[in-house]
């Protein structure tokens, strides 16, 4: 029993920390170009892994340029996107993945599935008119673009990454990141000592160490345990965002984050089970 609640506390602690990683981007941002951001985080993380890069295998270095371009992409529209929507509807927002992704993978999903996909699209409508209807805010649209996209990574993944190891892949992602932003990024970097803090947490905490916990954690429970307790990211996004950053959250806003969540929870579960009952089908 301590061994499995040690386990689900660093998934939480994941959670935690990427549902903090859209304040840390924005406050960031406030100060830093978002190139120069996407830079320092992914150059950071390299340094630090730097090691594991020196030992990846052809495999691996093919597989992490793929991927670390589509991860570049997903984290540009992130990144810019927080700048322009609230800390609260970035995390929300982006937890389209979790039912984007299996759509994204070609599988076919049952009926309910697609329900709760409405449901979320819904939740998406809610927090795009916060305060009113309107026409969609630049941001939120960025965060709705930065979902599809991740789905498309997430789906990448694993369909590539399952024969090579996730810490040399992580560091050649890393370096490929660090290519891509470092002619942008140099000429502003950060001289305040509190802006290098942001970005040193976003590379170490939010990058390192939270993609090594989860896979850490992930092998040793179930992958539907897992997939639970990463589930609450959007939770701590909001709770964060409001709490720290000083964002409100309008009535209709509130709606569509109660909405988020339950239809990516809803989602979610139908997913596990579809797959589930898909293993124990004979052939």
């Amino acid at each position: 029993m301590p061994g499995s609640r040690r386990i689900d506390l660093v998934l939480l602690m994941v959670a935690i920390v990427w549902g903090s990683s859209y304040l840390a981007a924005k406050t960031a941002t406030a100060t830093l170009p978002v190139l120069t951001v996407l830079f320092l985080r992914y150059a950071i993380s390299a340094l630090a892994l730097l090691a594991a890069a020196r030992r990846a295998n052809r495999a691996e270095l093919r597989t992490g340029l793929l991927l670390g371009l589509t991860q570049a992409a997903v984290l540009i529209l992130e990144t810019y996107g927080v700048t322009h929507t609230t800390a609260a509807n970035a995390g929300l927002i982006i937890s389209l993945t979790l039912v984007l992704t299996p759509l994204m993978d070609r599988r076919r999903m049952p009926p309910k599935f697609y329900l709760a996909a409405a449901l979320c699209i819904g939740a998406v409508a809610l927090l795009m008119s916060a305060h009113g209807l309107h026409q969609p805010g630049i941001g939120d649209l960025l965060m709705l673009a930065a979902a599809v996209v991740r789905a498309g990574h997430v789906a990448l993944v694993g369909r590539l990454a399952r024969n090579v190891r996730p810490l040399q892949l992580t560091a050649v992602q890393s370096l490929v990141g660090t290519a891509l932003f470092v002619l942008p990024g140099v000429p502003h970097l950060p001289t305040a000592p509190s802006t290098w803090l942001q970005v040193t947490y976003l590379a170490l905490f939010c990058s390192v160490f939270a993609f090594l916990a989860q896979t850490w954690a992930v092998q040793r429970t179930s992958a539907s345990r897992a997939s639970l307790l990463l589930g609450t990211e959007p939770i701590w996004a909001v709770a964060i965002g409001i709490g720290l950053g000083d964002e409100r959250l309008t009535v209709s806003a509130a709606l569509g984050a109660v909405l988020m969540l339950a239809g990516t929870t809803w989602g979610q579960s139908i997913e596990r089970r579809h797959r589930e009952s898909a293993c124990l089908t004979p052939v």
